[in-house]
């Protein structure tokens, strides 16, 4: 019976050991963790498709995080979505001629904004704007591209077959 019984607790303790390992996991793997909120700057970027940005995405320069994407919104004279961007404070020596992307982490990742730093010799201050921007390209957009096909298109081909056939060829 004590036998038993201590196969019982084994069979448990791993259960919760397992448990804790994937909450673990889960928290380190997101963007809540493994970021120190201190004083940030803000910057605004205008994206025509943010795809599935959401707030807290982190902001990173060469794969390393720098800020923190703090505030997404409509912009409906211009019906462009305006990201307000939270760097640390560390970093405030970017180019204001930097550019602005919106990527994805992976195949199936979480997306970001990944930031690449210009040459200007002038640098970005808080609330500024950057102007160089480039929009989330969707999984949806690629495949559709791919399966269209790229080169000649399918309309083309019937009729370059049909002039084949008047020279008295065979396609």
């Amino acid at each position: 019976m004590t036998q038993r019984r201590s196969h019982q607790i084994g069979t448990g303790l791993f259960i919760l050991l397992g448990f804790a390992a994937l909450g673990y996991l889960a928290t380190q793997t997101t963007s809540l963790a493994n970021y120190r909120q201190g004083p940030t700057y803000a910057l605004k970027a205008r994206f025509t498709n943010v795809g599935q940005l959401k707030l807290r995405a982190p902001v990173k320069i060469a794969g390393v995080r720098i800020g923190s994407v703090s505030d997404i919104q409509l912009e409906p004279d211009r019906l462009e979505a305006l990201v307000t961007l939270a760097i640390d404070n560390r970093y405030n020596q970017l180019p204001d001629d930097s550019a602005a992307a919106v990527f994805t982490s992976g195949l199936l990742g979480d997306q970001y904004v990944a930031l690449k730093p210009g040459g200007s010799p002038d640098m970005f201050k808080n609330g500024d704007e950057i102007i160089l921007t480039q929009s989330s390209m969707q999984l949806e957009e690629l495949i559709g591209k791919y399966l269209v096909g790229s080169g000649d298109s399918p309309a083309k081909k019937p009729a370059e077959s049909e002039s084949a056939t008047q020279e008295g060829k065979t396609p």
